[in-house]
């Protein structure tokens, strides 16, 4: 669980990362199912945008107890998981993630998720890590985006430079089997993967169920911003009930 610490941190600051760490078996575990994965999908090599698509077995990793605990203290009772992305980021060549805010490609409404990022290697400075510039999730507003078409990046709406002030970023390093959580506003980013070790994260996309996963705005977004399409996105049953009524869960 959180302390009291912990969870004004996640409030303040945008994100945390708690005293935890997943087992040796459970990250190799992850990282077998993505292997085979990459088998059949050779495409995702760099960014999945949506491993339940492919493979449900992966919704297993995301019904962990200490984790939906520690989501629990963020976001309330009432939990779905709606999506877990895998960001692959190999040695040496891997793309950067630009600067953005999660929540300009959800279709969420009202915007609210708790991302939980699970380190399947040891993420650093090095390789690629994560990075964040704390607090710029506290006005719990999108600011500016465009379109970046660029093939060397994993995703393709970016902030605006006007948006965010890189000499504030902060580096989230981490080990192998930790995790970080974050906030839906969170301005993060991280850079290529130049580095001769790989840089694997996997991310469980958490909602309180009192916004709606609405798949028609989904629909929406992917023909106006050519971004990921979620229209299709199972939305899985986690914890408590839906409160807003309209959600379309799965209890399975």
């Amino acid at each position: 669980m959180l302390n009291e610490q912990q969870i004004e941190k996640y409030f303040e600051d945008g994100y945390v990362i708690p005293d935890f760490q997943l087992p040796e078996k459970t990250i190799e575990a992850i990282q077998n199912q993505h292997n085979a994965l990459l088998i059949k999908h050779p495409e995702f090599r760099d960014y999945c945008p949506a491993v339940l698509q492919y493979d449900d077995g992966f919704v297993n990793f995301c019904r962990n107890k200490e984790i939906l605990d520690m989501v629990e203290q963020l976001i309330g009772p009432d939990i779905a998981l709606w999506n877990s992305s895998f960001f692959a980021k190999p040695a040496k060549n891997g793309k950067a993630t630009p600067w953005h805010q999660d929540g300009e490609y959800w279709p969420i409404r009202p915007l609210a998720t708790c991302t939980v990022w699970v380190a399947v290697d040891d993420a650093n400075r090095e390789n690629g890590c994560l990075r964040i510039i704390k607090g710029s999730h506290k006005d719990a507003r999108l600011l500016k985006h465009e379109t970046n078409p660029s093939k060397e990046l994993t995703l393709n709406q970016e902030l605006k430079k006007t948006e965010y002030d890189e000499s504030k970023a902060v580096d989230l390093e981490l080990k192998r089997g930790q995790i970080s959580l974050h906030d839906v506003f969170l301005v993060h980013g991280s850079e290529p993967n130049t580095s001769d070790k790989s840089r694997r994260g996997m991310t469980m996309r958490f909602m309180p169920t009192t916004s709606l996963f609405d798949h028609k705005l989904a629909r929406e977004q992917f023909n106006n911003m050519r971004v990921p399409d979620h229209s299709e996105r199972k939305i899985y049953h986690m914890r408590g009930v839906d409160r807003c009524g309209q959600n379309r869960l799965i209890y399975a």
